[in-house]
């Protein structure tokens, strides 16, 4: 068990933990059920009180559950679960009076996420975390050489020094333990900016009849600011409504705007607004490496969230797991240097953080193209491929198709063949990626080749460096 020591200052505490995990998100979550089980004390800290716990702001869609990691059992999840006939994707194109099916590929669901947060609080208690609420980490304690060895928090007012043999950064995007720890002994990635981000509102509205498109994720651009809107049916007459924007754009009026939207649809008139939240979210590569010496960063705090969709549940939770497990590698070796923890990096980035870097490219086009050029261009687009581009990162596309497609995008050829060159640098640095090295003493190279595929990028999408 943990201990406590009482300082000769009686304003200040000190605990002793092996792990000591700072956000009780997803990321968190499963990390701490990781270490948990293999039998190391481990506390969460979270900002929120206990019945606050878990409600944050999302879109609800929740994607591949049937695959997360078994550390929390899918039956721990399903009660959360509200809506599982969603299959395919809704995109609205108000430009192009259009409308396009996209096909989803696997397992999909819409979830209230408050309930589905306080399931996984629930399930990693069991597995042994204590959770210490209201809890404000204010910063990060290192050693003389650089190692992280704990934090300072509010604790219900009093000053408190959590000390640990590893931090676990899960306090979401823009996280304050980034602004505090000294990186310099390590290649933890700071190349990390306020417009790498979107900033989110959303609201769950209740409508009297059933909307006729409850099957499906239903998602429209706004007219500036290459924002986006959302309507995702958590039943059919529960809906998560939302819009966001990117933070290297000129700003929305999120709140209005939104109910601008919602007055000009049929279906919301007459709507009840049940709960408001807004968020930021990270829609960016995934953090270059997110180790340091006694320190790995979990989810949105390490960009682990698909860029061109926003999805960060499924991403966080098996970077929780991944971390978990290299931790409790880490402690078991008495070692918890950057060279012991670099394996977290390396399964991250072939799970999913390469098709993640990927489809940043496509980002990185979006706002560098013209909306409506862009927006009509993918009415012309067959749905099954726009989805394979979505979720894989790339799509095969054949000369019929090209041709094909081709012929529908009359009037949009020149952003029609930037899209097609723009592929082309998503596949090479998809195959960079496939190359991640396996140690900190490779990386800087690899980023060097990295930056100049990126170069190619910038050229050919005429888009301004991101990074």
């Amino acid at each position: 068990m943990s201990t406590t020591e009482q300082s000769t200052d009686a304003a200040a505490t000190t605990d002793h933990w092996d792990v000591v995990v700072v956000g009780a998100g997803t990321g968190g979550c499963y990390a701490s059920a990781t270490i948990a089980n293999a039998g190391y004390d481990v506390v969460i800290l979270e900002r929120k009180p206990a019945s606050e716990a878990g409600h944050i702001a999302c879109g609800d869609a929740l994607k591949g559950a049937a695959d997360f990691p078994d550390v929390i059992p899918k039956s721990e999840l399903e009660p959360a679960f509200t809506n599982t006939d969603v299959d395919h994707g809704r995109f609205e194109i108000p430009q192009e009076d259009a409308v396009l099916e996209i096909p989803i590929p696997g397992e999909l669901a819409v979830i209230d996420r408050r309930e589905y947060g306080r399931r996984i609080i629930e399930a990693t208690t069991e597995a042994g975390t204590d959770i210490h609420y209201d809890t404000v980490v204010t910063d990060v304690v290192q050693d003389d050489d650089g190692r992280v060895t704990g934090v300072e928090a509010i604790r219900d007012g009093d000053a408190r020094t959590y000390e640990a043999t590893v931090v676990v950064d899960g306090a979401g995007s823009l996280s304050l333990l980034q602004d505090r720890v000294d990186f310099s002994t390590s290649t933890f990635d700071t190349n990390v900016d306020y417009t790498h981000f979107s900033s989110a509102y959303r609201e769950i509205v209740h409508v009297d009849e059933p909307v006729e498109w409850s099957d499906a994720l239903v998602i429209k651009p706004t007219e500036r600011s290459a924002g986006y809107l959302w309507y995702f049916p958590r039943t059919e007459t529960e809906i998560n409504v939302g819009l966001g924007f990117q933070m290297s754009e000129e700003p929305m009026k999120l709140v209005e705007d939104l109910k601008r939207d919602l007055e000009n649809r049929d279906e919301f008139q007459g709507a009840t607004v049940e709960d408001k939240l807004g968020a930021a979210l990270p829609t960016k590569r995934p953090h270059d490496s997110a180790v340091h010496p006694g320190y790995v960063a979990v989810g949105d705090a390490a960009g682990h969230v698909n860029p061109t969709t926003g999805g960060g549940i499924a991403g966080a939770a098996y970077a929780g797991a991944y971390a978990g497990e290299q931790i409790v590698e880490a402690i078991d070796r008495d070692d918890v240097s950057e060279d012991v923890l670099w394996r977290y990096n390396e399964r991250v980035m072939d799970h999913f953080g390469a098709r993640f870097a990927a489809l940043d490219v496509y980002n990185i086009l979006v706002m560098a193209a013209d909306l409506d050029d862009l927006t009509g261009l993918i009415a012309a687009m067959p749905g099954d491929k726009l989805s394979e581009a979505l979720y894989s990162g790339s799509a095969n596309v054949g000369w019929k198709l090209k041709l094909e497609t081709l012929y529908k995008s009359r009037g949009h050829w020149d952003t029609l063949r930037t899209l097609y060159r723009t592929k082309g640098r998503a596949d090479d640095l998809l195959a960079h990626y496939e190359t991640y090295p396996s140690s900190p003493d490779g990386l800087a190279a690899w980023q060097r080749e990295r930056d100049e595929l990126l170069d190619a990028v910038y050229e050919t999408t005429g888009a301004d460096p991101k990074y």
